[in-house]
């Protein structure tokens, strides 16, 4: 059955964006396509309609196809909780936590279940589409790799190389990744593109031209920026857009190293009436902030302490001081509370850290995870929303009593009695139009008529006509077999 997989000479080249542009370039062909990714690392997740987790990427891709997502999108995703270590997800399920050298022998038995995904979905579709992860030039992985050329070569899918010329080097990029690859490696790809030019892309002809002499490769095009990449939603914190302008309700999210699920913003990102603000560390809480999100994490105690840090304990207890507004979103919800304990060590060594104590709640991990899409209504709004739950743990208290929101009639999250914090463990409830009106109304800021689904639709086909217009797009779906 038909593949073709795209694979970059680096990270962050912008393999995620092709591959969903071709897919719903396919898709507008009358083809039932899929995406396929062995192997992802990202803790920004989403939850499919049968209770697994895949990358956010692939999630994104799906819609692209006009497909729901499925665990056989991306049947291994590494969720990152330390610098040396990372919770391994299988098909959807957590399986361990690993350390990076440890992760190597894991591999052998993971390529089973990656070609057992793989072929599922080749007999359910006309086309699939991969995407690589990271770099083939990494030839010090290559033995026992699932996620580039290993794959490639086990499923026996052609490979196309993208280049980022944005980051300079481009013809390095490409040159070099041959120069290093071993021989059946090189014969395995049947051309390179170029992604992210800025300006006038004939002024590159000439090394696109050096670039086809040197490896001998088939180009298929030069492929510009496209500026509404910022309206899809990110898989990377750094790929939100920054704020615009000076006006309206001011949004701060903390952005805390083991940050996760953080396409939580994206909706509010696109309201004319907020603008938000990503903070890095290092920096203050701005005194003009309106609302601070503490988001999701991956890895809560250890970024309570990271939030300690930077010393934004004591901006956020100044900003409610003021009468500013506190949102805990997950992780971030479990961190406003009293404590958090981990006894079985599911996130890092056993114990306790002090949460902020602006919630009086306490969290326990353990348990099962919770992966779920609900149905839900924000208690004092009583507006219902779509959202899912993605988290380890357990969290009870007597703020409790004032739930965040309601699921089947059963409390959910829990606010202050002031009213001025809040936390929830659902994700994804700014995407609900209705929902981020109503809440934006209760604020006091200026809500738009934005349809959020919408424009993400509206954008995946502004990027394939992107790719149709400078890519070689036929001749790139030619190339699967």
């Amino acid at each position: 059955m038909p593949a073709l997989m795209i694979q970059g000479t680096g990270s962050n080249v912008g393999k995620s964006m092709l591959v969903a542009g071709l897919c719903r370039a396919a898709r507008r062909r009358g083809l039932s396509v899929a995406p396929f990714k062995s192997q992802n690392m990202s803790n920004n997740a989403a939850v499919t309609p049968e209770g697994g987790e895949i990358g956010r990427a692939q999630a994104l891709q799906a819609l692209a196809c006009g497909l729901a997502p499925h665990v056989d999108m991306n049947p291994v995703l590494l969720k990152p909780e330390t610098d040396i270590g990372a919770q391994v997800v299988v098909q959807g399920k957590r399986l361990t936590t690993a350390r990076a050298r440890d992760y190597g022998q894991m591999k052998p038995r993971l390529m089973a279940a990656v070609l057992e995904s793989f072929e599922r979905l080749k007999a359910a579709h006309d086309l699939v589409i991969v995407e690589g992860a990271g770099s083939p030039a990494e030839v010090n992985l290559r033995r026992g790799d699932i996620a580039n050329m290993g794959f490639a070569e086990a499923a026996e899918v052609p490979v196309v190389l993208c280049g980022d010329i944005d980051r300079g080097g481009v013809i390095a990029q490409i040159v070099g990744t041959q120069a290093v690859l071993p021989e059946g490696d090189r014969a395995r790809i049947a051309g390179f593109l170029i992604n992210k030019f800025r300006g006038d892309p004939t002024l590159f002809d000439d090394g696109y031209r050096m670039i086809e002499a040197q490896t001998g490769w088939r180009g298929f095009g030069v492929a510009p920026w496209f500026p509404e990449a910022w309206r899809l939603p990110a898989e990377d914190a750094l790929d939100i857009a920054p704020p615009r302008g000076r006006d309206g309700l001011h949004v701060v999210c903390l952005q805390f190293s083991r940050i996760a699920n953080f396409d939580d913003l994206d909706p509010l990102v696109q309201e004319p009436g907020a603008r938000v603000t990503m903070l890095p560390p290092g920096r203050a809480i701005p005194g003009d902030a309106d609302l601070v999100i503490l988001p999701g994490s991956k890895s809560t105690r250890a970024d309570l302490d990271f939030l300690r840090r930077q010393g934004w304990d004591i901006d956020l207890a100044a900003h409610r001081r003021r009468g500013g507004r506190i949102l805990g979103i997950c992780g971030g919800y479990q961190m406003l509370g009293q404590v958090v304990a981990d006894p079985e060590g599911i996130e890092g060594p056993p114990g306790e850290t002090p949460g902020l104590g602006l919630l009086d709640i306490t969290t326990v991990m353990g348990g099962d995870k919770s992966l779920r899409l609900v149905q839900a209504c924000h208690a004092t709004l009583k507006q219902a929303f779509c959202g899912y739950e993605i988290h380890i743990g357990r969290s009870d208290g007597p703020d409790r009593r004032r739930p965040f929101a309601e699921i089947a009639g059963q409390p959910e999250g829990a606010c202050s009695a002031d009213g001025l914090v809040s936390g929830s463990y659902l994700h994804g409830m700014f995407a609900d139009d209705g929902f981020r009106r109503a809440w934006l109304t209760r604020l006091g800021a200026r809500a738009s008529d934005l349809g959020y689904d919408d424009g993400v639709e509206a954008t995946l086909d502004a990027l394939a006509d992107h790719l149709e217009t400078h890519l070689d797009v036929a001749g790139l779906l030619g190339l699967a077999r």
